[in-house]
């Protein structure tokens, strides 16, 4: 009888193995002014300390990489005041490329900055009481919440119980002190840093990322069967009863590899919010003990519970965090779309909901926003996962001088975009993701001015479709969840996924393997003809797709 192969882990497996605190020699490579970049290996651990090492990709030349890093913020919520808005604004001018990109994840990103001030933009968020720990790597990354509807009580404990599931979750190395805080090198052959096991994550951490939201029925606004720990508040009357418990969910996936695909996460039941701790514990030590450590492409926990079942991931799940979940309660979702302009809140008082193209704040909308949080130090400035800011706890005497501020600078608050344009979503693709077939935030406003000229002369110039974009199909702007999604291949050329919902509660389906750009209007025009002519009353777009075009024998060509 023959021995089992053995099993090969990944490098970043051996790695994590070698220099458990995530270490490496980042603090020895930042010390040394004539390193123009950081090691592969440092690359993988700079990701557990929220940095990519990055190139200007519009600067290559002749195979001569100009290296830039990514920061990015961990912000549980997305929730920051005033004064930490003034801080990452201040960075982003004097580090990085003067531009604040929202993440899809209610965080923000940095781009452009060099080797030179890595340590010092980290040190700056962590003294305005942020950080970047764990906004990336193979850990939890930053918890989403909902941005609004703003102060209920109902929301503001969903926003405590996101912060406390953030911390709880949060790696416990030193290492990260020590490098952008100390500027110290934790030595390789040092006994702790070659013995040290984090409490929760253990030696090597997870297979890979792990992400979690929360949702507050009938808004999706988190996107929470993308995630692959999802809990959606049950209220009744403005009172947090408990969550319904969704694991499994995620967007990544490889063009032309079968075994990866986007999935939305399974529903497994009712608990109550004092074993929320417990609860996303357990999720996240399943992930820690079955995922694939083989390879990174089928590393995700969404594979664990396809391949595995929800029953067992249920009874797995009631062992871990000692509980017996009770069957799920009845929810509904409508939309994953935010409020845009002015609103009032339950308590009396106002929120402002600021449009960003693909989250790029930037030019006139940077500056406005560094003087709002100058003049109006009380409010709150909340990001969205639809890349858009929330000004919250808004007086009635400070609405006023808000809207002074952005008339001031030309910006709108009320019609503040045509109406694809606001249900857009792109990833930032080039020039700085390494992973980008093709181009996506740069192209994305394009493309849907394209459509909108499509739609207009069909009739359909008021009709809402969400159209999202990647450059890869890694799916960070979660297109796979979009009525129309542009997945990018090569470039210039995408494949196009139609058929999501507006409540975020059904894939799409992939209907052109390949659409050159150029092509755009000759292949989409016949489809919006078609769907003006073919809907039921009031049938939007992406459910007209699923039931009719993604059925017929041209589809997927």
């Amino acid at each position: 009888m023959s021995a089992e192969a053995p099993v090969i882990l990944t490098h970043n497996e051996d790695i994590k193995e070698a220099i458990p605190t995530l270490a490496g020699t980042i603090a020895a490579t930042l010390a040394n002014q004539a390193a123009v970049s950081f090691s592969g290996d440092d690359n993988q651990f700079l990701k557990f300390h929220g940095c990519y090492q990055q190139d200007d990709r519009d600067q290559r030349t002749d195979g001569n990489k100009k290296f830039i890093m990514m920061v990015r913020g961990r912000i549980p919520g997305g929730v920051m005041t005033p004064k930490q808005w003034r801080v990452f604004d201040e960075l982003a001018w004097l580090y990085a490329n003067n531009t604040l990109r929202i993440t899809t994840r209610q965080s923000i990103q940095f781009h452009g900055i060099v080797k030179a001030n890595l340590r010092l933009v980290i040190k700056k968020i962590n003294e305005s009481l942020l950080s970047t720990l764990a906004a990336c790597g193979d850990v939890n990354r930053n918890v989403l919440a909902p941005p609004i509807p703003a102060y209920t009580r109902a929301r503001e404990a969903v926003y405590r119980d996101c912060v406390r599931v953030a911390d709880a979750l949060t790696p416990q190395t030193r290492a990260y002190h020590a490098i952008w805080i100390d500027g110290f090198q934790l030595k390789t052959d040092d006994p702790f840093n070659q013995a040290y096991v984090d409490p929760l994550y253990g030696k090597t951490y997870l297979p890979r990322k792990f992400k979690v939201a929360f949702a507050i029925p009938p808004v999706n606004d988190t996107d929470i069967y993308t995630n692959c720990l999802g809990l959606i508040a049950i209220v009744e009357q403005d009172q947090l009863l408990g969550y319904n418990l969704v694991v499994g969910g995620g967007m990544g996936r490889s063009h032309g590899n079968k075994a990866t695909y986007p999935r939305l996460a399974s529903e497994l039941g009712f608990f109550t919010p004092e074993r929320l701790v417990d609860v996303a514990k357990a999720v996240l030590t399943i992930h820690r003990d079955f995922g694939d450590r083989t390879d990174r492409k089928h590393a995700r926990l969404k594979y664990v519970v396809e391949e595995r079942g929800a029953a067992w991931m249920r009874a797995e799940v009631e062992q871990r965090a000692g509980i017996k979940l009770e069957p799920p309660r009845e929810i509904k979702f409508t939309t994953t779309a935010d409020l845009l302009g002015w609103h009032q809140s339950v308590d009396g008082k106002n929120f402002f909901s600021l449009f960003v193209e693909n989250g790029r704040v930037k030019n006139e909308k940077k500056i406005a926003l560094r003087e709002i949080a100058e003049q109006f130090p009380q409010i709150e400035f909340r990001l969205t996962t639809n890349q858009n800011v929330v000004l919250a706890n808004v007086s009635d005497a400070d609405r006023a001088g808000i809207n002074a501020v952005f008339a001031a600078h030309q910006i709108p608050v009320e019609n503040q975009a045509a109406i694809l344009h606001a249900g857009s979503m792109a990833c930032p693709s080039l020039p700085t993701c390494g992973l980008a077939l093709a181009e996506s935030e740069r192209a994305l406003p394009g493309i849907i001015d394209r459509i909108e000229k499509l739609a207009g002369d069909l009739g359909l110039g008021a009709e809402e479709i969400v159209i999202r974009s990647t450059g890869c199909p890694n799916g960070c702007a979660r297109p796979y969840m979009a009525e129309i999604g542009f997945v990018g291949k090569a470039p210039g050329r995408y494949q196009v996924w139609l058929g999501g919902n507006a409540a975020g509660t059904r894939l799409n389906r992939v209907w052109k393997e390949t659409l050159k750009d150029a092509d755009l209007e000759k292949e989409l025009q016949p489809v919006l003809a078609r769907f003006a002519k073919e809907r039921h009353a009031g049938e939007r777009f992406g459910d007209w797709s699923d039931r009719v075009l993604l059925n017929e024998p041209s589809a997927k060509n």
